[in-house]
């Protein structure tokens, strides 16, 4: 997906998470994110995207601090929500997305935090549907670039996913398979883990449609043969999924 695009499905995941922020019960408990109610996650949502805004606008070449940045506290409601989206759209359209700047990824550049922020607010989007007892539904497209930015950034995650470093093996191959579409292999070294050009012939295999997948990597779906075809060593999938799913 284009920069373009990224931009242009972040404007339609964040209307809808502040459309649903507008009825949504912010005592209700978020099933996606343990131990926070509606309130926490439409304050969360608030906050990374007034944050990952302050970056751009500024080109931050090091992480800043949102105490350095004196972002707005307060509770979140609908319209606040959609007053920081519009910022936020407003500052990463107005920037030339091949600018270089400080990301937490690999991908230093501006483009980095419209992908990020659209996958972020998407997920998010399915948690607040979930507490809602809503089905949530992905755009295909959108789920497997999904998909590959959060496999592209395991690595770069482990300042706040500790669990990451557990992400080893004796050369068991993974593969991680969208049908029809795309597919990514990783190989568990006792030194860590490398996603492979190649396809060697994987020790797992988890497969099915972009959703479910996305959902399953990001912790919010079990693994589930009758929603998903799982072949060969389950406990190894069970064991990426547990240790790298961002929360």
């Amino acid at each position: 997906m284009e920069y373009t695009s990224h931009c242009d499905h972040l404007a339609l995941e964040g209307a809808r998470f502040a459309q649903l922020a507008t009825t949504a019960d912010t005592g209700l408990i978020v099933p996606g994110c343990p131990g926070w109610s509606v309130a926490d996650l439409l304050a969360h949502v608030d906050f990374v995207q007034r944050r990952a805004c302050h970056w751009v606008r500024v080109r931050a070449t090091q992480r800043i601090s949102a105490r350095e940045m004196d972002l707005p506290r307060g509770p979140v409601d609908a319209p606040r929500l959609e007053e920081g989206l519009e910022e936020l759209l407003v500052t990463l359209r107005g920037s030339d997305p091949e600018t270089p700047m400080w990301a937490w990824g690999e991908d230093q550049h501006v483009r980095y935090w419209a992908r990020r922020l659209l996958h972020e607010t998407l997920v998010h989007r399915v948690d607040l549907e979930d507490a809602l007892g809503i089905s949530p539904v992905i755009d295909p497209e959108v789920a497997i670039d999904a998909i590959d930015e959060f496999l592209g950034n395991v690595a770069s995650s482990r300042d706040f996913s500790p669990n990451v470093a557990n992400l080893v093996g004796q050369g068991d191959v993974l593969e991680f398979r969208v049908e029809g579409a795309r597919s990514w292999s990783v190989r568990l070294d006792p030194q860590g883990f490398t996603f492979l050009s190649q396809r060697p012939s994987p020790d797992a295999i988890l497969a099915g449609d972009a959703t479910q997948m996305l959902l399953v990597l990001y912790g919010r779906r079990r693994l589930d043969p009758t929603a998903q075809r799982l072949s060969g060593r389950r406990e190894l999938l069970e064991h990426w999924i547990e240790n790298s799913a961002l929360r």
